[in-house]
């Protein structure tokens, strides 16, 4: 059974989150006070849903601190939308954001996405235009070098890969690499382009190009 952790100081948020996701079958630890977070052994959990604004420890602070401690999807709960926020939480490791007020429709529609997409089995080897995909393992490499992608992002690199030369919107990748289909999120998908975009060039790799007005493909 999944075990799902939700962080956050207003207790009838957490109680909500708890009742919501218990339904679905979930196990589900809450947490108010950020800093308890610190003490809780990580890997046992399939998802974290973490608030941004909390006292003590902020959710971009902790989630900076937890990250090393698991690789498991980390959906943020922010009211924080604008596009310098996305960026900011995307960068350190976040996979997903909810934007609050959320409903619970979306709430628990955006959690089975995610698990979804972690339970998903791949036994292959892809290689193209010199990144090479380790569709098991989740990893990519260029020249023999393991790129340091988040899930979300390998997720991105993975479809796009997989589909050369096909131009995607940033809503259709939305859809199809997290499973959610509706309103979807397609500002997430601009800040994960661009750290992708960064740390392929920082090994000197360039294969995602913008069709401007369109969406993105790899090359």
């Amino acid at each position: 059974m999944e075990r799902i952790l939700a962080v956050d100081d207003e207790k009838n948020i957490l109680m909500l989150i708890r009742n919501a996701l218990e339904k679905d079958g979930y196990v589900v630890d809450t947490v108010a006070d950020s800093r308890e977070v610190l003490k809780l052994s990580l890997p046992q959990y399939s998802l974290i849903l973490l608030d941004v604004m909390m006292p003590g420890l902020d959710g971009y602070t902790l989630c900076e601190k937890v990250r090393s401690s698991t690789d498991c999807p980390i959906l943020f709960l922010t009211a924080r939308t604008d596009e310098a926020d996305v960026m900011k939480g995307l960068g350190i490791g976040a996979d997903d954001y909810i934007t609050k007020p959320f409903g619970i429709g979306e709430l628990r529609a955006r959690v089975q996405a995610h698990l979804r997409r972690e339970g998903r089995k791949k036994r292959h080897l892809l290689t193209v235009a010199g990144m090479q995909f380790l569709l098991q393992e989740k990893k990519a490499l260029y020249e023999g070098r393991e790129m340091p992608l988040t899930k979300s992002e390998y997720a991105i690199c993975e479809y796009l890969a997989l589909h050369q030369g096909q131009v995607f919107s940033k809503e259709r990748i939305y859809e199809h690499v997290f499973g959610y289909e509706k309103d979807s999120d397609s500002t997430a998908i601009t800040e994960h382009i661009k750290n992708i975009r960064s740390k392929c060039l920082a090994v000197g790799a360039a294969p995602i190009e913008t069709v401007w007005g369109i969406g993105y493909r790899w090359k």
